[in-house]
């Protein structure tokens, strides 16, 4: 055993409550930095060339006063204007306006290519969360951060970028040719830009926590949306519009008053800065008009000093501008990061090997589980072995675990002691693609995605050949559905599957998992929608499938239960009772009770 730490008597932040609050902002506005730059990173070299051209063309630009106060002490020399004075500057204007606009589309672009790779990232890490993750988080906060998050990347990498390099380079060689005009009027701009430089500092840390709070309040509209057309009609049966378009609207109202926080802090920042530019510009005017009084300068330097402060001015607006939008981009990227680290499944490199033709064997041994620490446990020492071939039909009470089994063969969840077995093999062992690959899983609600009929029963599978989709059809009873469609199956099915009906959406689902020809098929309440006709029809399908297979059905009619080859009764999370229809007529009480009702809960 190690020694027991000393007892320290002083407080630390992590220890003051108040003081970790404080402390909280900090280190969001540090990792968000950090956060941030780890997305332009990689496009480090094509911003780079963005910003030289830029550079160039505001050099350019910085040229172009003293061209102008050439041609001015040349006119006074000749009294007249010469031409390669004036061609000269009209030359530094049209080239630095080119070179600027360059600068400015490569910016864009890498900017696209930022946002492009932060969404596939996000894309990749979402379809990856697992199952418990994902059931803890908001799916509309998380698509809000895919895409309203990431597109502030796009507007804040260019500025930033173009405000921290040429911003900042262009700003030093004007002051430093400002100096060179005269020290007393640089004197007077450098105090203008410390005052501005003392306002950045202090608003800007809160137009980056007001900008994640509107993102944060944006987050929230969408999961109020999401949850109100997920169940688009259960909302109007209700007659519940007019109450979820309130939780909308305060939802929307809540969105308005933090980003006009934010915006009332940007509009500050700017404000100040271009009143105090003004200012600035009227004491130049007066210091320098004195000063040319006194003929310490002539007009053609004051007139080449201000033509600078004119120059400055907007690079001034510019820096103030960039570091805001650099606290926005911060706080995006803080939230993306947050979506980053989220824990997910880990996807192998080496691809899914061939799968055995044999049926898979599945057992579980002394398995316990539960949901979440806290909760009751859904799985109590639950133990049983299913051979290789027939199907086995889960029973049991609402609430007894028989889904949860399906999950935990799937991986969807680990159990928290015990193991469940595939083949004999621990199925944490197993490669997740290979394990999955060798399943077909047909679930309760029997989900159809949003896409054509043809790509919802080759998901995950990918080409099936003609002669391949026509046996699945008929053997799925689907052959009169694809029929009827007005493009056959490439007739878009709709939103999760709303052109079909309750059973057609079992069906395909069903018929979705006999295309993957797995070696285990698991099927959850997977006929509940069915009529009678097309039940038995599926159930004859079922039993085929069972003779090269092994199905695990969890099973709500008796008609599919007494087809099976053995039963296990679920009760309260354990196993009760494993044997045949006519086994456990005689010898179980509650498969007794089940069955003389005709129905079998879930």
């Amino acid at each position: 055993m190690t020694a027991a730490p000393p007892v320290e008597t002083g407080r630390t932040s992590d220890d003051d409550p108040a003081t970790a609050r404080r402390e909280e902002p900090q280190r969001t506005y540090r990792s968000g930095h950090r956060a941030l730059m780890g997305h332009l990173r990689p496009q480090r070299a094509r911003m780079l060339a963005g910003v030289l051209l830029g550079l160039l063309g505001s050099l350019m630009g910085l040229a172009q006063p003293l061209a102008a106060k050439h041609v001015m002490d040349d006119m006074g020399r000749r009294g007249h204007l010469a031409a390669g004075p004036v061609l000269a500057l009209s030359l530094l204007v049209v080239a630095g306006g080119i070179l600027a606009g360059l600068g400015h589309y490569v910016l864009d672009r890498s900017a696209e290519s930022v946002v492009c790779a932060a969404r596939r990232r996000l894309a990749d890490r979402l379809l990856r969360l697992r199952v418990p993750v994902l059931e803890r988080t908001e799916p509309g906060d998380l698509i809000t951060r895919a895409t309203s998050d990431t597109a502030l990347l796009r507007q804040t990498a260019p500025q930033a970028v173009s405000a921290a390099v040429t911003g900042t380079l262009i700003t030093a060689a004007t002051l430093v040719m400002m100096g060179l005009l005269d020290a007393v009027l640089l004197g007077v701009t450098l105090a203008v830009i410390a005052f501005v430089g003392v306002v950045v500092a202090v608003v800007s840390p809160r137009i980056g926590r007001a900008t994640r709070h509107t993102q944060e309040a944006v987050g929230r509209m969408a999961t109020a949306l999401e949850r109100a057309l997920g169940a688009f009609r259960t909302v109007k049966a209700s007659g519940a519009e007019q109450r979820e378009a309130a939780v909308l609207h305060q939802a929307a109202e809540h969105a308005r008053r933090t980003g006009v926080r934010a915006a009332a802090w940007e509009a500050l920042s700017a404000t100040v800065s271009a009143v105090v530019v003004q200012i600035c510009f009227l004491v130049v005017l007066g210091v320098g008009g004195a000063r040319v009084t006194s003929g310490a300068i002539g007009v053609s330097t004051l007139v080449a000093f201000l033509l600078y402060l004119f120059a400055l001015a907007p690079r001034i607006g510019q820096l103030v501008e960039g570091v805001g939008q650099f606290q926005i981009g911060s706080a995006a990227a803080a939230r993306i990061r947050e979506v980053e680290e989220l824990e997910a499944e880990e996807l192998e490199a080496e691809g899914v090997r061939e799968r055995e033709p044999l049926p898979a064997t599945v057992a579980f041994h002394e398995v316990r589980f539960a949901y979440r620490p806290g909760l009751p446990d859904v799985h109590r020492r639950v133990s049983f072995t299913v051979p290789g071939y027939g199907m086995t039909a889960f029973v049991g009470p609402s609430g007894a675990g028989k889904t949860t089994a399906f999950s935990l063969i799937e991986r969807f969840y680990e159990p928290d002691a015990g193991r469940v077995s595939l083949d004999g093999r621990d199925v944490r062992d197993w490669p997740l693609a290979e394990l999955r690959a060798n399943i077909g899983y047909v679930e309760q609600d029997s989900p159809v995605l949003a896409g054509t009929l043809r790509d919802n029963l080759t998901l995950g599978v990918g080409e099936a050949t003609p002669d391949q989709l026509r046996h699945i059809l008929r053997l799925a009873r689907l052959e009169s559905v694809a029929d009827r469609l007005p493009h056959g199956l490439d007739t878009h099915v709709g939103h999760r599957g709303c052109r079909l009906s309750g059973g057609e959406r079992q069906r395909v689902a069903i018929a979705r998992a006999l295309l993957r020809r797995p070696r285990l098929l698991l099927l959850d309440e997977a006929t509940s929608q069915l009529d009678a006709a097309n039940e038995a029809a599926l159930r004859d399908t079922v039993t085929d499938a069972a003779r090269t297979t092994t199905v695990l059905v969890v099973a709500h009619r008796l008609s599919t239960v007494t087809t099976a080859d053995r039963i296990v009764v679920m009760e309260a999370g354990r196993v009760r009772a494993v044997g045949t229809h006519a086994q456990l007529m005689d010898n179980d009480s509650l498969y007794r009770e089940l069955a003389t009702t005709q129905l079998l809960h879930r």
